[in-house]
Protein backbone atom coordinates (compact mmCIF):
# COMPACT_ATOMS: atom_id res chain seq x y z
CA UNK A 1 0.00 0.00 0.00
CA UNK A 2 3.17 2.50 0.69
CA UNK A 3 3.22 5.21 3.55
CA UNK A 4 1.15 7.84 4.04
CA UNK A 5 3.51 9.88 5.19
CA UNK A 6 4.44 11.65 1.62
CA UNK A 7 2.15 14.29 2.66
CA UNK A 8 4.26 15.26 5.73
CA UNK A 9 7.81 15.06 3.33
CA UNK A 10 10.29 17.88 3.78
CA UNK A 11 11.89 19.75 1.00
CA UNK A 12 15.56 19.95 0.28
CA UNK A 13 17.13 22.46 1.97
CA UNK A 14 18.12 25.89 -0.36
CA UNK A 15 21.90 25.64 0.99
CA UNK A 16 21.91 21.68 -0.19
CA UNK A 17 20.83 22.18 -3.89
CA UNK A 18 23.09 25.42 -4.15
CA UNK A 19 26.01 22.84 -2.93
CA UNK A 20 24.96 20.64 -5.66
CA UNK A 21 25.12 22.85 -8.34
CA UNK A 22 28.43 23.35 -10.44
CA UNK A 23 29.86 27.32 -9.77
CA UNK A 24 32.35 28.10 -12.17
CA UNK A 25 33.84 31.38 -10.54
CA UNK A 26 32.51 34.20 -8.44
CA UNK A 27 28.40 34.70 -8.04
CA UNK A 28 26.94 36.84 -10.76
CA UNK A 29 23.25 38.27 -10.04
CA UNK A 30 22.07 37.19 -13.03
CA UNK A 31 23.28 33.55 -12.61
CA UNK A 32 22.25 33.95 -9.16
CA UNK A 33 18.54 34.61 -10.29
CA UNK A 34 18.76 31.23 -12.67
CA UNK A 35 20.24 28.69 -10.59
CA UNK A 36 17.10 29.92 -7.80
CA UNK A 37 14.69 29.35 -10.40
CA UNK A 38 15.60 26.31 -11.44
CA UNK A 39 16.42 24.97 -7.60
CA UNK A 40 12.71 26.31 -7.19
CA UNK A 41 11.18 24.13 -9.73
CA UNK A 42 13.28 21.37 -8.88
CA UNK A 43 11.33 21.33 -5.70
CA UNK A 44 8.58 22.03 -6.56
CA UNK A 45 8.30 18.94 -9.14
CA UNK A 46 9.35 16.34 -6.61
CA UNK A 47 6.95 17.94 -3.88
CA UNK A 48 3.37 18.23 -5.95
CA UNK A 49 3.44 16.71 -8.77
CA UNK A 50 4.22 12.91 -9.27
CA UNK A 51 1.97 10.71 -10.88
CA UNK A 52 1.63 7.22 -9.70
CA UNK A 53 2.06 4.81 -11.63
CA UNK A 54 -0.68 3.46 -14.24
CA UNK A 55 -2.39 6.62 -13.81
CA UNK A 56 -2.61 9.59 -15.77
CA UNK A 57 -2.32 12.86 -14.56
CA UNK A 58 -3.14 16.48 -16.20
CA UNK A 59 -4.50 19.76 -15.27
CA UNK A 60 -5.21 18.20 -11.32
CA UNK A 61 -6.91 15.29 -12.61
CA UNK A 62 -5.61 12.14 -11.88
CA UNK A 63 -6.99 9.51 -13.31
CA UNK A 64 -6.25 5.10 -12.70
CA UNK A 65 -9.29 4.13 -13.97
CA UNK A 66 -9.63 0.62 -15.65
CA UNK A 67 -6.13 0.04 -14.16
CA UNK A 68 -6.97 -3.54 -12.64
CA UNK A 69 -6.21 -1.68 -9.33
CA UNK A 70 -5.71 -4.23 -5.79
CA UNK A 71 -5.34 -0.78 -3.66
CA UNK A 72 -5.24 2.66 -4.01
CA UNK A 73 -2.24 4.70 -5.46
CA UNK A 74 -0.07 5.70 -2.70
CA UNK A 75 1.37 9.10 -4.05
CA UNK A 76 -0.76 11.46 -5.85
CA UNK A 77 0.00 14.99 -6.30
CA UNK A 78 -0.94 17.21 -3.57
CA UNK A 79 -2.96 19.75 -5.79
CA UNK A 80 -5.42 17.19 -7.01
CA UNK A 81 -8.70 18.00 -8.03
CA UNK A 82 -10.37 15.38 -9.41
CA UNK A 83 -9.35 11.64 -8.81
CA UNK A 84 -10.77 8.72 -10.75
CA UNK A 85 -10.15 5.62 -9.23
CA UNK A 86 -13.23 3.48 -11.07
CA UNK A 87 -13.20 0.46 -12.46
CA UNK A 88 -10.74 -1.27 -10.66
CA UNK A 89 -10.76 -4.55 -7.71
CA UNK A 90 -9.92 -1.84 -4.89
CA UNK A 91 -11.44 -3.65 -1.46
CA UNK A 92 -10.30 -1.21 1.04
CA UNK A 93 -9.00 2.51 1.42
CA UNK A 94 -6.39 2.87 4.16
CA UNK A 95 -7.60 5.58 7.15
CA UNK A 96 -6.38 9.01 6.32
CA UNK A 97 -5.97 8.57 2.76
CA UNK A 98 -7.48 11.91 1.97
CA UNK A 99 -5.92 13.72 4.96
CA UNK A 100 -2.99 15.73 2.32
CA UNK A 101 -5.51 16.75 -0.36
CA UNK A 102 -7.02 19.51 0.25
CA UNK A 103 -7.77 20.58 -2.91
CA UNK A 104 -10.37 17.83 -4.06
CA UNK A 105 -13.56 18.40 -5.46
CA UNK A 106 -14.22 14.93 -7.33
CA UNK A 107 -13.50 11.77 -6.04
CA UNK A 108 -14.98 8.78 -8.54
CA UNK A 109 -14.44 4.88 -6.71
CA UNK A 110 -17.39 3.27 -8.42
CA UNK A 111 -17.41 -0.38 -9.68
CA UNK A 112 -15.05 -1.87 -7.44
CA UNK A 113 -14.88 -4.47 -4.02
CA UNK A 114 -15.41 -1.77 -1.17
CA UNK A 115 -17.27 -2.98 2.02
CA UNK A 116 -17.10 0.11 4.19
CA UNK A 117 -14.87 2.81 4.22
CA UNK A 118 -12.66 3.87 7.27
CA UNK A 119 -13.94 6.35 9.61
CA UNK A 120 -13.00 10.01 9.38
CA UNK A 121 -11.88 8.98 5.34
CA UNK A 122 -12.96 12.84 4.71
CA UNK A 123 -12.28 14.49 7.82
CA UNK A 124 -9.89 17.15 6.03
CA UNK A 125 -11.56 16.80 2.39
CA UNK A 126 -13.87 20.01 3.13
CA UNK A 127 -14.31 20.98 -0.79
CA UNK A 128 -15.42 17.42 -1.59
CA UNK A 129 -18.53 18.35 -3.57
CA UNK A 130 -19.17 15.01 -6.03
CA UNK A 131 -18.83 11.22 -4.69
CA UNK A 132 -19.41 8.53 -6.41
CA UNK A 133 -19.50 4.65 -4.59
CA UNK A 134 -22.22 2.84 -6.96
CA UNK A 135 -21.54 -0.49 -8.18
CA UNK A 136 -19.98 -1.42 -4.74
CA UNK A 137 -20.36 -3.97 -1.95
CA UNK A 138 -21.61 -1.32 1.12
CA UNK A 139 -23.63 -3.13 3.65
CA UNK A 140 -24.12 -0.15 5.81
CA UNK A 141 -23.99 3.57 5.69
CA UNK A 142 -22.81 4.37 9.77
CA UNK A 143 -23.23 7.88 11.57
CA UNK A 144 -21.14 10.52 10.30
CA UNK A 145 -19.66 8.69 7.71
CA UNK A 146 -19.52 12.06 5.33
CA UNK A 147 -18.41 14.03 8.56
CA UNK A 148 -16.98 17.55 8.05
CA UNK A 149 -17.61 16.66 4.41
CA UNK A 150 -19.89 19.91 4.55
CA UNK A 151 -19.79 21.00 0.81
CA UNK A 152 -20.82 17.33 -0.81
CA UNK A 153 -23.52 18.34 -3.69
CA UNK A 154 -23.84 14.87 -4.96
CA UNK A 155 -23.33 11.12 -3.41
CA UNK A 156 -23.91 8.09 -5.70
CA UNK A 157 -24.69 4.93 -3.36
CA UNK A 158 -26.26 3.03 -5.95
CA UNK A 159 -26.21 -0.39 -6.98
CA UNK A 160 -24.64 -1.54 -4.02
CA UNK A 161 -26.91 -4.65 -3.63
CA UNK A 162 -25.89 -5.60 0.17
CA UNK A 163 -26.40 -2.00 1.17
CA UNK A 164 -29.10 -2.49 4.13
CA UNK A 165 -28.79 -0.15 6.60
CA UNK A 166 -28.58 3.81 6.70
CA UNK A 167 -28.08 5.28 10.29
CA UNK A 168 -30.17 8.30 10.48
CA UNK A 169 -27.40 10.30 11.27
CA UNK A 170 -25.60 9.14 8.47
CA UNK A 171 -26.13 12.35 5.92
CA UNK A 172 -25.91 15.09 9.25
CA UNK A 173 -24.12 18.88 8.29
CA UNK A 174 -24.92 17.94 4.38
CA UNK A 175 -26.92 20.92 3.65
CA UNK A 176 -25.86 21.92 0.53
CA UNK A 177 -26.20 18.37 -0.55
CA UNK A 178 -28.70 18.32 -4.07
CA UNK A 179 -28.61 14.93 -5.29
CA UNK A 180 -28.55 11.83 -3.28
CA UNK A 181 -28.62 8.14 -5.17
CA UNK A 182 -29.76 5.10 -2.88
CA UNK A 183 -31.30 3.19 -5.75
CA UNK A 184 -31.12 -0.23 -6.43
CA UNK A 185 -29.42 -1.65 -3.01
CA UNK A 186 -30.84 -4.22 -0.13
CA UNK A 187 -32.93 -1.19 1.61
CA UNK A 188 -36.17 -2.13 3.20
CA UNK A 189 -36.69 0.73 5.88
CA UNK A 190 -35.42 4.48 5.94
CA UNK A 191 -35.06 6.93 8.55
CA UNK A 192 -37.06 10.01 7.91
CA UNK A 193 -34.43 11.23 9.98
CA UNK A 194 -32.07 10.20 7.56
CA UNK A 195 -33.08 12.88 4.87
CA UNK A 196 -34.86 15.71 7.00
CA UNK A 197 -31.83 17.03 7.69
CA UNK A 198 -31.20 18.32 4.16
CA UNK A 199 -32.66 21.64 3.24
CA UNK A 200 -31.16 21.48 -0.79
CA UNK A 201 -32.38 17.72 -1.29
CA UNK A 202 -33.39 17.87 -5.43
CA UNK A 203 -33.25 14.94 -6.47
CA UNK A 204 -33.75 11.47 -4.75
CA UNK A 205 -33.74 7.83 -6.39
CA UNK A 206 -34.58 5.25 -3.80
CA UNK A 207 -36.40 2.47 -6.68
CA UNK A 208 -34.99 -1.14 -6.70
CA UNK A 209 -35.17 -1.59 -3.29
CA UNK A 210 -37.13 -4.22 -1.35
CA UNK A 211 -39.19 -1.54 0.76
CA UNK A 212 -41.05 -2.99 3.17
CA UNK A 213 -44.01 -0.36 3.38
CA UNK A 214 -45.41 -0.90 7.19
CA UNK A 215 -46.28 1.49 9.44
CA UNK A 216 -42.70 2.28 10.34
CA UNK A 217 -42.69 3.66 6.64
CA UNK A 218 -45.56 6.36 7.15
CA UNK A 219 -43.51 9.12 8.70
CA UNK A 220 -40.73 8.92 5.34
CA UNK A 221 -43.53 8.31 3.18
CA UNK A 222 -45.39 11.61 4.41
CA UNK A 223 -42.63 13.90 4.21
CA UNK A 224 -41.75 12.29 1.00
CA UNK A 225 -45.53 13.40 -0.20
CA UNK A 226 -45.01 16.75 0.62
CA UNK A 227 -41.96 17.18 -0.94
CA UNK A 228 -42.85 15.79 -4.36
CA UNK A 229 -43.18 19.03 -5.92
CA UNK A 230 -39.64 20.57 -5.26
CA UNK A 231 -37.79 17.05 -5.05
CA UNK A 232 -37.24 14.74 -7.94
CA UNK A 233 -37.84 11.16 -7.23
CA UNK A 234 -38.02 7.93 -9.33
CA UNK A 235 -41.32 7.33 -8.42
CA UNK A 236 -41.89 4.75 -10.79
CA UNK A 237 -38.99 2.66 -9.94
CA UNK A 238 -40.12 2.79 -6.58
CA UNK A 239 -42.50 -0.68 -4.99
CA UNK A 240 -43.69 -1.87 -2.14
CA UNK A 241 -42.47 -5.46 -1.72
CA UNK A 242 -44.82 -5.70 1.48
CA UNK A 243 -46.71 -6.81 3.36
CA UNK A 244 -48.67 -9.00 1.01
CA UNK A 245 -51.66 -6.33 1.21
CA UNK A 246 -49.51 -3.46 -0.92
CA UNK A 247 -47.15 -5.63 -2.65
CA UNK A 248 -45.96 -4.47 -5.84
CA UNK A 249 -48.06 -0.98 -4.99
CA UNK A 250 -45.87 2.11 -6.34
CA UNK A 251 -44.48 3.71 -2.92
CA UNK A 252 -45.83 7.23 -3.56
CA UNK A 253 -49.21 6.20 -4.01
CA UNK A 254 -49.50 5.11 -0.47
CA UNK A 255 -51.69 7.49 1.27
CA UNK A 256 -52.75 8.37 4.94
CA UNK A 257 -56.08 6.20 4.44
CA UNK A 258 -53.39 2.89 3.24
CA UNK A 259 -51.80 3.28 6.79
CA UNK A 260 -55.07 3.82 8.70
CA UNK A 261 -55.05 0.40 10.51
CA UNK A 262 -51.55 1.55 12.30
CA UNK A 263 -53.61 4.32 14.26
CA UNK A 264 -56.64 1.99 15.57
CA UNK A 265 -57.01 2.61 19.06
CA UNK A 266 -59.42 0.32 20.73
CA UNK A 267 -62.42 2.27 22.90
CA UNK A 268 -63.39 0.60 26.48
CA UNK A 269 -66.27 -1.17 24.87
CA UNK A 270 -63.94 -2.55 22.60
CA UNK A 271 -61.77 -3.79 25.23
CA UNK A 272 -65.24 -5.30 27.57
CA UNK A 273 -66.45 -6.91 24.52
CA UNK A 274 -62.77 -8.48 23.93
CA UNK A 275 -63.15 -9.29 27.79
CA UNK A 276 -66.60 -11.37 27.20
CA UNK A 277 -65.51 -12.97 24.60
CA UNK A 278 -62.73 -14.45 25.91
CA UNK A 279 -64.74 -15.54 29.10
CA UNK A 280 -67.21 -17.19 26.62
CA UNK A 281 -64.44 -18.92 25.42
CA UNK A 282 -63.35 -20.01 28.53
CA UNK A 283 -66.33 -21.26 29.77
CA UNK A 284 -67.00 -23.10 26.42
CA UNK A 285 -63.44 -24.75 26.43
CA UNK A 286 -64.49 -25.74 30.36
CA UNK A 287 -67.54 -27.26 29.15
CA UNK A 288 -66.54 -28.99 26.44
CA UNK A 289 -63.86 -30.81 28.18
CA UNK A 290 -66.42 -31.75 30.98
CA UNK A 291 -68.31 -33.43 28.28
CA UNK A 292 -65.54 -34.98 26.72
CA UNK A 293 -64.50 -36.17 30.00
CA UNK A 294 -68.02 -37.74 30.73
CA UNK A 295 -68.45 -39.43 27.45
CA UNK A 296 -64.65 -41.36 27.45
CA UNK A 297 -65.88 -42.26 30.90
CA UNK A 298 -69.04 -43.75 29.84
CA UNK A 299 -67.38 -45.89 27.21
CA UNK A 300 -64.94 -46.77 29.29
CA UNK A 301 -67.36 -48.38 31.49
CA UNK A 302 -69.57 -49.86 28.48
CA UNK A 303 -65.98 -51.93 27.28
CA UNK A 304 -65.72 -52.75 30.61
CA UNK A 305 -68.90 -54.47 30.95
CA UNK A 306 -69.23 -56.02 27.87
CA UNK A 307 -65.63 -57.87 28.12
CA UNK A 308 -67.56 -58.97 32.22
CA UNK A 309 -70.44 -60.51 29.82
CA UNK A 310 -68.38 -62.72 27.51
CA UNK A 311 -66.60 -64.31 30.59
Amino acid sequence: MGSLQHCCCQLPKMGDTWAQLPWPGPPHSALLLVFFLLAAGVMHSDAGTSCPVLCTCRNQVVDCSNQRLFSVPPDLPMDTRNLSLAHNRIAAVPPGYLTCYMELRVLDLRNNSLMELPPGLFLHAKRLAHLDLSYNNLSHVPADMFREAHGLVHIDLSHNPWLRRVHPQAFQGLVHLRDLDLSYGGLAFLSLEALEGLPGLVTLQIGGNPWVCGCTMEPLLKWLRNRIQRCTADSQLAECRGPPEVEGAPLFSLTEESFKACHLTLTLDDYLFIAFVGFVVSIASVATNFLLGITANCCHRWSKANEEEEI
